[in-house]
């Protein structure tokens, strides 16, 4: 029998907790279950395809909650404000969560619809964004692909430590929010 108040969710916001507190090379069953305070067999019934599926459950969380943050970032905004909020909401949860971000799939598998659904989610709140500046079709999916490639490579760069340089990290940001936001007005095959 399930322990009362152990469910799918619970285990993985106590691996969520364990990857914020300790980092992804701490992510075990036997880990999540100390947190959990069961036994790490108790955990299959909760999650029975072990750690694999553990995994893709945090995958699919950690790509709704980054979901969230962008949609609840962008709304009411448009065009260059709402990329803006978007880019800055999306490092934001990257600097926040560090790990959680790292566990974040940058190509779901087709055979994972709950993790495509997630992705879907991510990508339409970009999409949504792009409308305004005209863009739709095909051109709305390259342009979609530029705004990704800026936003993870920006927050993958930072949380990796990968801009040592003195100057101000804020100046070189607004630098490609402008760079990006210029690209999108002048897009070629805007409708």
């Amino acid at each position: 029998m399930p322990r009362a108040g152990l469910t799918p969710a619970a285990v993985v916001g106590h691996a969520l907790a364990l990857l914020d507190d300790q980092g992804g090379e701490a992510l075990t069953l036997a880990a999540v279950a100390a947190r959990a305070t069961v036994a790490t067999p108790s955990l299959y019934k909760h999650v029975p395809g072990g750690l694999a599926e553990l995994r893709r459950l945090i995958a699919v969380r950690v790509t709704e909650e980054l979901a969230d943050r962008l949609t609840a970032a962008v709304l009411g905004l448009s065009t260059d404000e709402a990329v803006a909020a978007l880019l800055s909401a999306y490092l934001e949860y990257a600097l926040q969560y560090p790990e959680r971000y790292a566990a974040l799939p940058q190509s779901p598998t087709p055979a994972d619809p709950e993790l495509v659904a997630a992705g879907e989610r991510l990508v339409e709140v970009i999409m949504a964004i792009l409308r305004g500046y005209g863009l739709t079709g095909s051109e709305a999916v390259h342009a979609t692909r530029t705004v990704r490639a800026m936003a993870h490579g920006f927050a993958s760069l930072t949380t990796g430590g990968g801009f040592r340089r003195a100057e101000d990290l804020a100046v070189t940001r607004q630098r490609l929010t402008g760079v990006l936001t210029a690209g999108l007005r002048n897009w070629p095959g805007r409708s």
